[in-house]
């Protein structure tokens, strides 16, 4: 089946946050506080949507996950230079959707973008106390860079270097 990735419009604000809330909520069943439900709703979304910083995957026709891309990131990323970098936060996937295709196919979209924008990482981060979480992003080629303390959060901080379209080879 054929993954679509389209850039989420205002009236898809409702859809991204739903999709959001049912990780979050998931998560929580299982122990795991990720996002709290006012972290997500639709009144705090509304503005990154709107912003075009959010892209939903479908999968034949139906929201199946989504992810947010954006240029910057001074919050988890202060000390690197935002000009060789793209940053996705807030992957998310439908449990129908799990398995890993919504969500590889997300993250190669972003490489993708960051790719065609010129940029040599993309970044993310990540709780650092989920390793099944972070073993995902290690498997599709994420480097661990570094854990950092961000207010009441202890993230791992990964990047995946962009291979260049030429490299200059020296004899």
């Amino acid at each position: 089946m054929y993954i679509s990735i389209r850039q989420a419009t205002i009236e898809d604000t409702a859809i991204v946050s739903d999709m959001l809330l049912e990780a979050a909520l998931w998560l929580q069943q299982s122990g795991r506080t990720l996002w709290h439900e006012s972290e997500v709703s639709r009144e705090s979304m509304s503005k990154d949507v709107a912003n075009g910083l959010f892209f939903i995957a479908e999968w034949a026709g139906e929201p199946a996950g989504t992810i947010k891309f954006q240029l910057e990131d001074l919050l988890f990323w202060p000390d690197i230079s935002e000009e060789e970098s793209a940053f996705v936060h807030r992957l998310a996937v439908r449990r129908h959707y799990s398995g890993g295709k919504v969500s590889s196919a997300l993250l190669a979209w972003a490489v993708e973008q960051a790719k065609t924008l010129g940029r040599h990482y993309l970044r993310l981060d990540c709780d650092a106390s989920r390793p099944r979480l972070r073993a995902i992003y290690e498997r599709f080629g994420f480097r661990h860079h570094s854990d950092k303390q961000v207010g009441a959060y202890f993230v791992s901080r990964y990047e995946y270097e962009i291979p260049s379209m030429c490299k200059v080879h020296k004899s």
